[in-house]
């Protein structure tokens, strides 16, 4: 007993040390992992005017502390547990990256995605696989087949992932081409992944690195392949069920029942790790049973938020310094030029089969070759999934340490171009913009009008036919008018269509719609026998989705070339006088066309417009005003008032909203920059064009002035309106940037509207005014040289 003492105190002695040693180390594990983080984004920051992605500073963050002498022994210390780590996230990745992809992709018809996609995969198979072999990529000749198309499957891959990050960055996510990018590269990377998920039964990883001499097992290679047919079968059957009930038992709103998410998890968790029992790898088990998952409800979001969140905040800064532990560049032969022939000839050959592949998809597609070739470099990028494999095939002795080198460093240089590329989208974009505006203030005011009306049903066409005749002006002027049904295409009406296949054309068999379409021609038709003077009535049709709609009728405006399309509000006016509360599918459609109208566009809201006996009958004067304080939709107003201002049956009162200069506080603290000079002079030229022509020359026109110190004012002044006037024209972003009307967004209800227009269409003011609220042509290619939602292709 008496030696027992020391002896205790002895091991508590060393227990502690090497508590405390283990305590130490993962403090500087901690730090080092901080130090990696701050890093990261500081080089990122950095590299943010090169438009460079974030991998790119993260690959070069890693290669660079992964080189240094302290941080490699104590990587060294712990390898086990950072391997493990490396694994577990690159689970989590393949996951997170199956959920998000289609797997009815590979059944459904083939569109241009999935054409660009599976062409360019196929190319640079061709193309590597005949090309690579030449150059010793790996250390043996034994199976030389099948380390050949292990690496072109590699150099065909894209990194969706990264490059969706990479097109929505870069600002050209919202058009067509930026779309067909990102979708491609989902194709791509689904298409890649599954040959890796199919070609590892055939060929497993660990055998093939340690046993190339050796014939494959082929019934080991039965059973894992008939595990995975079990896993994905099964999973896809109990998978769907299982998310449907836990969405049912959780519904949007409420937290998430924490039985029911760890049952979920569970499952999800056990069919990952259910084939890795017969040698199947993880991740490739993974990717399989995120597929299988359905990619709606509750709890596939939550796991692709938390997991994307885990990539971005942990575990990407360890991958990286991973990374550039075992690239150790003292392994590669720098001084041999075969070296860096190499390299150039893996880029080049996989940068040549995907430029090959899209130019024929494009050519077969009708795409410019340019954009062909752009969208092929795009596809080249490489991400995180390549650089794992890369590594992993070095650590297993599948091929050379300097060309897994090789190999990271090809997948640093893909993402380098990626912004230059974008640059050269975009400057061929604006080249290939329209140089004119399709505008009412560039036309001449006795020139022929064309004008694309759309209305909803015949409830909108009193008013519609009311504003026609005072646009139409004098009887010397001519109308082109298109009216246009808005149909919403539903699952009950697309079974009563009946598609000529030779014309192209569809024709609608619902008693309702055709019922209501005739209503709606009669009335125009009577309007034009009427007063057949200058109208000339044609019939069109907007039928589809609301989610289609807006871009139907773009695309029907620019092809009829009209200058102006008029919309109707999508809120009506009830009995009360009041409005109800609106259509909001008709509201999405009101806001895209605004958004992408090829021409100028009026939306018309009718509270006592289409009540008015017809203009031409009428035996007292319909009084109008006009609101101007500036700015281009304010001078398109004014354009359209020029029109307006013609029609005998009209008394139009141009109102002009001036700051009040006597005012201190309205220029106190001001900063006038140069653009607002600019469209101050541009607004008072158009002011003093209209003002002698048609208030001094004309006679016919009142004018009046106020002089407003700020929004309150303007507010005040605006509801004196009620009762003076039948409809009132404004612009639709007048005086954005004037102190007139800074704060009205803040109670807008309708931003569509503008502050003005949201102001006189307010559930509160007068049931009796309707107004016109007009937008200029959006030039495209105005603001930073282009709009986020071209199109090219």
């Amino acid at each position: 007993m008496a030696f027992g003492l020391p002896m205790k105190a002895m091991e508590a002695t060393v227990c502690g040390d090497k508590l405390g040693n283990l305590i130490l180390e993962l403090a500087k594990n901690f730090a080092i992992y901080i130090g990696m983080v701050i890093a990261c984004n500081g080089l990122h920051l950095l590299l943010k005017p090169y438009k460079q992605p974030r991998i790119t500073s993260d690959i070069i963050v890693g290669l660079v502390v992964g080189r240094i002498g302290f941080v490699r022994r104590l990587f060294a210390k712990f390898n086990l547990t950072f391997g493990f780590i490396i694994d577990f996230g690159m689970t989590c990745y393949m996951f997170a990256l199956g959920i998000e992809m289609d797997p009815h992709a590979l059944f459904a018809r083939p569109n241009r995605y999935t054409k660009v996609a599976f062409t360019g995969v196929l190319c640079t198979l061709v193309v590597t696989g005949i090309s690579t072999p030449i150059f010793r990529y790996f250390p043996s000749h034994h199976r030389l087949i099948d380390f050949t198309l292990c690496f072109a499957t590699l150099a065909a891959s894209t990194d969706s992932p990264v490059l969706t990050r990479l097109i929505t960055q870069l600002k050209i996510g919202k058009s067509d081409i930026g779309k067909l990018v990102i979708g491609a590269g989902v194709h791509s990377d689904f298409v890649c992944c599954l040959i890796l998920c199919i070609g590892y039964i055939v060929l497993p990883l660990p055998e093939f690195c340690h046993h190339l001499e050796d014939k494959m097992d082929i019934k080991k290679s039965l059973q894992m392949g008939c595990a995975v047919v079990v896993q994905v079968v099964f999973t896809a059957m109990v998978s769907p069920i299982l998310m449907k009930w836990v969405g049912n038992e959780n519904p949007e709103g409420r937290p998430m029942k924490g039985p029911h998410l760890i049952l979920s998890l569970a499952f999800m968790v056990l069919m990952c790790a259910s084939t890795t029992m017969y040698y199947y790898h993880p991740i490739l088990s993974a990717f399989l049973v995120g597929l299988c998952v359905p990619r709606e409800g509750r709890v596939s979001k939550w796991v692709i938020t938390k997991i994307n969140y885990l990539m971005t905040t942990i575990f990407f800064p360890i991958f990286f310094l991973w990374m550039g532990y075992e690239t150790d560049f003292t392994m590669i032969d720098a001084p041999n030029a075969f070296t860096w022939i190499r390299l150039v000839v893996l880029f080049t050959v996989a940068t040549a089969g995907k430029v090959a592949g899209t130019v024929i998809s494009g050519a077969m597609l009708g795409f410019h070759w340019p954009e062909s070739v752009a969208i092929g470099m795009l596809l080249v990028t490489k991400g995180h999934l390549q650089i794992y494999l890369a590594i992993k095939v070095i650590g297993c002795g599948a091929t050379s340490m300097s060309t897994g080198i090789v190999m990271v460093i090809a997948t640093f240089l893909t993402t380098l171009p990626a912004p230059t590329i974008v640059a050269k989208i975009i400057k061929r974009a604006r080249k290939r913009a329209p140089t004119h505006r399709l505008a009412l203030q560039l036309l001449d005011p006795l020139s022929e009008l064309r004008i694309l009306l759309c209305v909803q049903g015949p409830q909108n066409v009193p008013a519609s036919i009311n504003l026609v005749e005072i646009t139409k002006g004098t009887a010397d002027t001519s109308i082109v008018l298109y009216v246009t049904d808005m149909i919403e295409l539903t699952d009950e009406l697309s079974d009563t269509l009946e598609r000529d296949e030779g014309v192209h054309t569809t024709t609608v068999k619902d008693k309702e719609v055709m019922d209501m379409r005739d209503q709606v021609t009669n009335l125009f038709q009577a309007y034009v026998v009427e007063n057949d003077d200058g109208i000339t009535l044609k019939r069109t049709m907007a039928l589809s989705t609301i989610t289609s709609m807006p871009q139907d009728i773009c695309i029907l405006a620019e092809d009829l070339m009209v200058a102006l399309i008029i919309l109707p509000f999508h809120r009506s006016q009830r009995e009360d006088g009041k409005l109800d509360g609106g259509n909001s599918g008709f509201r999405y459609v009101n806001r895209k066309v605004l958004r992408n109208a090829p021409c100028s566009v009026g939306i018309l809201v009718d509270r006592g417009l289409g009540s008015v006996e017809h203009i031409t009958r009428c035996q007292v004067a319909v009084n109008v005003g006009v609101i101007f304080i500036g700015g281009k939709d304010d001078r398109e107003a004014l354009a359209y008032a020029s029109r307006v201002a013609q029609h005998p049956q009209v008394k139009l009162t141009v109102i002009r909203f001036l700051e009040d200069s006597s005012v201190e506080s309205s220029s106190l603290f001001r900063i006038i920059l140069p653009e607002q000079e600019q469209e101050k002079q541009l607004d008072d030229e158009c002011f003093t064009q209209f003002y002698e022509r048609h208030v001094i020359g004309g006679g016919r026109i009142s004018y009046m002035e106020k002089h407003l110190a700020n929004a309150s004012e303007t507010f005040s002044t605006l509801r004196s309106f009620e009762g003076q006037y039948s409809l009132v024209i404004v612009g639709r972003e007048g005086g954005m940037n004037s102190i007139l009307t800074r704060g009205m967004n803040d109670w807008q209800q309708c931003p569509e509207l503008g502050p003005i227009g949201d102001v006189l269409s307010g559930s509160d003011f007068s049931t009796t005014l309707s107004v016109l609220i007009i937008q200029q042509h959006r030039l495209k290619g105005e603001i930073d040289g282009l709009d986020e939602d071209f199109s090219m292709i």
